[in-house]
């Protein structure tokens, strides 16, 4: 999975509000702080149920 879009966050985590629509839930094992709020590009694998085990958040 290789998406762009903004970088939430809630109190469960991160979520990525996709450019194409729609949100996914991120599965992050670093906290990319410096992102939230900001476009980013999320790679990964997606786990059903709207929810991506990232590999990484970059700066789009």
């Amino acid at each position: 999975m290789d998406e762009t879009g903004r970088l939430l966050r809630d109190e469960a985590g991160f979520l990525l509000q996709r450019d194409l629509g729609g949100t996914w839930r991120l599965v992050l094992l670093r906290v990319p702080v410096d992102h939230v709020e900001k476009r980013v590009r999320v790679r990964g694998y997606y786990a059903g149920n709207d929810i991506v085990e990232a590999d990484g958040v970059a700066a789009a």
